[in-house]
């Protein structure tokens, strides 16, 4: 940096001083201005805007709101049923068949046993009352009538179609359906399978097959036991009101008779067979006790019957090489045999609809139709496919056997809506066989216009 600097010089000057003569030197200070360059420090401040990020600690309250997942409440599905009434099979469509839908879909089953008469008077009082506590029943086929016509049940025909896994079995159509359209699901199917204890194999009739075996030939097998053994060997329910009704009307069906018909030619050939079954003390002792005939030849009180394919089922799945099975014997006409079937159905105004939908898709799937006929002693799974899913064990060649004697034989429903109280259709029957053929007498064509008297005086 240059600055002008004051510099005080002294200038010699020469000067004369007179009188002397001589010269004389004079210091005359004389100030100069110099010019001089110098490194001085210089603080320099510049002003210029910066970002600065200032950290600023303050306590403050912040609302936060939390989302907290509460589980959704858990629903109650009101299922009331007829079929699976044995303690058996209640326990295993308990545990193995409504446990995993309930784990699925986080709810819970209500199971309920009831018979038809008790449901269908609560489904009557739910629906005056407007106050629909059930969601889905189990109705036996021949009291389905009662629950289509006042429309206490839902229209299930576009679900039905919605399945294409599945497929229904057409013989229930006539009960389940109604002017083409679906209110019932069919399960639990079931037809008439003999079944005998291997000690009376030894009397079987020279050429008889148990898997071919005629009317006559069952009756002479049963004469043949009961004179070997020294008392009858024969089972049939009679206490009143239970399956004798079918036990003898399937055979009936199997000499050309309708159902319930106990006079025509064709059953009076039928009664033929029970005549000499009785004329000769072939029914078991205590026959006028027996409920079904599982208990009575579990027991080896009884070694011969044509009874229920599940309740056989089950006597023969409990030791399979003590007993043999067969279908139903044959008459002139072919073999026959009643043929039952439960359904589900959605009550009308049920407040569960998607998940009592939800429901009727799992039990209907082919596989769980199959699981849960085999858990039960053999019903016949009335789903298509649901054969493709039995395999080669005893109970498996049960379900074979009833669909043998289901997809060949001479079938009839119980036609029970058709009668103002089918227990008293069936009593005509039951007076018959304790009046006449236990004491052994024949029944004779008069006794069997009383009976058929009977039975038409309760048509409505």
């Amino acid at each position: 940096m240059k600055r002008l600097v004051p510099v005080l010089l002294f200038v010699m000057i020469g000067v004369l001083i007179a009188g002397c003569g001589a010269p004389v030197t004079v210091e005359v200070p004389v100030e100069v201005t110099v010019e001089v360059e110098k490194e001085v420090p210089v603080e320099v401040i510049v002003e210029k805007e910066v970002p600065v990020e200032v950290i600023v600690e303050k306590e403050v309250t912040v609302e936060v709101e939390t989302l907290v997942e509460v589980p959704a409440e858990s629903k109650t599905l009101v299922f009331t049923s007829r079929l699976f009434s044995p303690p058996r099979e209640q326990e295993f469509f308990i545990n193995e068949i409504i446990k995993p839908f309930e784990e699925e879909h986080g709810a819970t089953v209500n199971f309920q046993i009831l018979d038809d008469t008790n449901m269908l008077d609560r489904a009557m009082v739910q629906q005056e009352t407007n106050h629909v506590t059930t969601d889905i029943v189990v109705i036996h086929n021949s009291r389905m009538p009662e629950w289509i016509e006042p429309e206490l049940v839902e229209d299930l025909t576009d679900l039905v179609a919605s399945w294409e896994d599945r497929t229904f079995m057409e013989t229930f159509n006539q009960d389940t359906t109604k002017d083409g359209r679906q209110y019932f699901l069919p399960v639990g199917a079931d037809v008439y399978l003999l079944l005998a204890n291997n000690q009376a194999l030894p009397y079987l009739p020279e050429g008889a097959d148990v898997d071919a075996m005629t009317w006559e030939q069952y009756a002479d097998w049963a004469i043949a036991i009961a004179e070997g053994e020294g008392e009858g060997k024969v089972c049939i329910t009679g206490i009143p009101s239970k399956s004798w009704i079918y036990q003898y009307g399937g055979e009936a069906l199997s000499y050309g008779a309708g159902f319930p018909d106990a006079n025509s030619e064709a059953a009076m050939a039928a009664w033929d067979v029970w005549d000499d079954i009785g004329v000769a003390g072939g029914f078991i002792p205590g026959v006028l006790n027996v409920e079904n005939c599982v208990d009575p030849m579990m027991r080896e009180e009884s070694w011969l019957t044509v009874f229920h394919n599940a309740r056989a089922g089950q006597v023969y799945a409990s030791n399979e090489t003590q007993y043999t099975l067969g279908p139903a014997p044959a008459g002139p006409a072919g073999i026959g045999t009643i043929a039952g079937v439960s359904g589900y159905a959605i009550t009308k105004g049920s407040s569960n609809y998607d998940l009592a939908v939800s429901f009727l898709e799992y039990l209907t799937r082919p596989d769980v139709q199959v699981e849960l006929a085999k858990g039960t002693g053999g019903f016949i799974p009335p789903v298509q496919e649901a054969i493709d899913f039995l395999g080669e064990d005893p109970t498996d060649e049960v379900i074979k056997k009833a669909i043998l004697v289901l997809e060949n034989g001479i079938a009839s429903g119980v036609p029970a809506g058709n009668y103002q109280d089918w227990g008293a259709v069936k009593a005509c029957l039951d007076d018959l066989f304790e009046d006449t053929l236990l004491v052994g007498e024949e029944v004779s064509q008069e006794r069997a216009d009383a009976a058929q008297a009977c039975i038409d005086g309760l048509l409505k």
